[in-house]
């Protein structure tokens, strides 16, 4: 008998047991794997295992962060409009349909500023923790926009919480840098960015700071403005010192939510009552005001080329066009589905690009009105199912809503929204019929084509965390945090279920689910790490390991299995491995785990702690992982994130 690693119940150990298998310690939990026979003559824990030859590129990222972040959207002069989700900051070149990606941060970015030069770039980024639990600092990098190189981090272990805004001065040059943290005053700082160095900071506000900005003619002006303020801050001499804005006869806001800049100099804001308040060039009282210009809050103000001013409606959900006297010219609304408007920012000639609050970006004119440009999910994300067949897969998430994409064009071929929060997703194999299983036990099947309801139906009352159908298509396995899987026979290619019966054996919920090539058994595992085998046409377990031993597997998306124990690092916990996915040709698996990395195996992955490529991207949990079809390009979804990512395979 052969261990591996010390014998802390932390570590996962690994041992040699008797009839072939290799037995696991998970938290001091055995987990016993059966060794197929072809390979318990050679194996051996001791042999090193090697990192596949194929690499990850990432290639595209879906989704926006408008929900809670602002003033993240702007165009470049290479024609590319440059946004975050996630940890990655897009490039997205809208003309020919491409992007290039900042993959600098190691956690959630929240706020993005522009050089006046145009290509440099600065993101602020939250506090993270690194997989041993080590603090990661929030910080600010500066980055170069053509070579995506970075070109100066700032503040590692100045900024407390988060960075939530930066910008940069707007005349002498634009060396300077200001950013306000999170930390309970929301410490405001300017930077000599290229010197790396503070120059002066100052308590900023306690309440919520929404925007930090430079006056863009006059280098010692700074406004700051968010919950119940807004602030003009002069520097001079190496001080802040700042005025507070009076609002005199006019009612204060709960919150000034944007500001721009006109020609002249006057700073315009919008507010969380829908007006907009002009304020006279170095004053900080109220000159002008326009009462009411929205219904609900003024979420997103920019200034135009030609003088005029656009502004971006909450709850209406309008865009506005104000002539230089402030009158209203023109108006459009923003599709429902969409949601309200977070930002605007002008395009070339009169496009206008918005983002939204549902984690959209459209682009279109207030004379011709929006088209979708990014979809995004809008609330934690876990289904992932790619099409049997074709380069198209769907996602689905916490916001009820089923996205079918293309995954050449990147653009939902169609999206709907069902009832229930959903939590995963399969195809049946003809690739028209899609099973989505929620989480309150409800699930449904879909048409891909009409994406119509097809059948509903309830297992259970707890979430159904995974849905699958068997390789033939003869049957359907459902399985549930109840501990149950529920199988069903197919007929009429998906459309026409029933249910034969339940497999109960399991202690704990049900994570994962692999059917066998000839579908005549299926394998689970729960969150108790047992694996369990079972025949879908008895509903009973099969106990016999003779049985099982050397079957061929279709998929491998068990955590817990001989095919897959590699991914299991030092000092793992059973649950920091959300989901792994084996490519069709049998050579490679991708892993999904808690620490927001996405990670390349050679398969079988079968040594202890195998070596891996290893991948950032994605800020939370990633949550699931699907190779497409044709193994070109593997898909990963980010729980709280909300973002996609595809990776091509190279």
């Amino acid at each position: 008998m052969s261990s591996f690693g010390p014998g802390k119940t932390k570590e996962v150990i690994f041992s040699m047991a008797e009839e072939g298998s290799v037995k696991m310690f998970l938290r001091g939990r055995p987990v016993l794997m059966l060794i197929p026979d072809e390979l318990a003559p050679t194996y051996s824990l001791d042999t090193r295992s090697e990192p596949p030859s194929s690499r990850l590129k990432l290639h595209w990222v879906y989704g926006y962060r408008g929900r809670d972040c602002r003033a993240n959207l702007y165009l470049l002069p290479t024609g590319e409009i440059v946004y975050f989700v996630a940890s990655v900051a897009v490039l997205y070149s809208v003309e020919e349909q491409r992007q290039r990606h900042y993959l600098g941060h190691n956690d959630d970015i929240k706020c993005l500023a522009v050089h006046p030069d145009m290509v440099t770039i600065a993101t602020g980024q939250v506090a993270g923790t690194t997989k041993e639990g080590k603090p990661l600092p929030p910080h600010v990098r500066i980055w170069d926009s053509v070579s995506l190189s970075t070109l100066h981090v700032l503040g590692l272990g100045v900024f407390d919480r988060a960075v939530c805004c930066v910008g940069f001065s707007k005349s002498n040059g634009g060396n300077l840098l200001c950013a306000v943290d999170e930390s309970n005053d929301h410490m405001l700082s300017v930077w000599d960015w290229a010197k790396e160095a503070k120059v002066v900071d100052g308590k900023c506000s306690n309440e919520a700071v929404l925007v930090a900005t430079f006056h863009p003619t006059d280098p010692t002006l700074l406004i700051t403005c968010g919950k119940s303020h807004i602030y003009f801050w002069s520097l001079e001499g190496g001080s802040l010192s700042k005025r507070q804005g009076l609002f005199e006869k006019h009612e204060k806001p709960k919150y000034v939510l944007c500001v721009t800049f006109l020609e002249g100099g006057d700073v315009v804001t919008g507010d969380s009552g829908g007006n907009l308040y002009v304020w006279g060039k170095g004053g900080n009282r109220i000159t002008q005001a326009v009462l009411g210009a929205h219904d609900g809050g003024v979420f997103g103000l920019c200034a135009l080329r030609d003088g005029t001013l656009v502004s971006g409606g909450g709850r209406d959900r309008r865009v506005v066009l104000w002539g230089s006297d402030y009158s209203k010219l023109q108006e459009v609304e923003v599709p429902e589905d969409f949601g309200p408007v977070r930002t605007v920012a002008e395009g070339r000639e009169d496009t206008l690009y918005v983002g939204t609050t549902r984690n959209s970006i459209l682009q279109g004119s207030i004379h011709t009105g929006f088209s979708l440009l990014i979809q995004g999910h809008v609330e934690e994300l876990w289904g992932l199912a790619a099409h049997p067949s074709q380069a198209q897969f769907v996602t689905c998430g916490q916001d009820k809503l089923v996205h079918l994409w293309s995954a050449e064009s990147h653009q939902p071929l169609w999206s709907r929204s069902i009832e229930d929060p959903a939590r995963s997703a399969g195809f049946h194999p003809s690739g028209s019929v899609l099973a989505v299983g929620t989480v309150t036990g409800r699930w449904l099947l879909l048409d891909t084509e009409t994406h119509d309801l097809v059948a509903i139906h309830t297992d259970g009352n707890e979430q159904i965390s995974v849905v699958s159908f068997s390789p033939d298509g003869a049957y359907l396995a459902v399985g549930s945090h109840d501990n149950l899987v529920y199988v069903y026979t197919v007929d009429q290619g998906g459309r026409k279920v029933s249910r034969l019966g339940k497999c109960s054996g399991h202690s704990s919920f049900i994570t994962h689910l692999d059917w066998a090539h000839d579908s005549s058994c299926f394998v689970t595992n729960s969150g108790d790490y047992e694996i369990l085998y079972w025949d879908p046409a008895t509903c009973k377990q099969i106990t016999s390991t003779d049985a099982v031993r050397n079957m061929e597997w279709a998929t491998a998306t068990c955590v817990l299995g001989f095919g897959v124990f590699g991914i299991w690092s030092e000092g793992a916990d059973g649950t920091d491995i959300n989901a792994v996915a084996r490519s069709h040709d049998g050579k490679l698996l991708v892993s999904a785990d808690d620490f927001g990395k996405v990670h390349l195996f050679s398969y079988p992955c079968c040594q202890p702690r195998a070596s891996s490529h290893k991948y950032g991207g994605h800020s939370s949990h990633v949550t699931n992982v699907a190779f497409l079809w044709d193994d070109s390009v593997v898909l990963t979804t980010g729980g709280k994130d909300t973002s996609v990512l595809q990776w091509r395979v190279v």
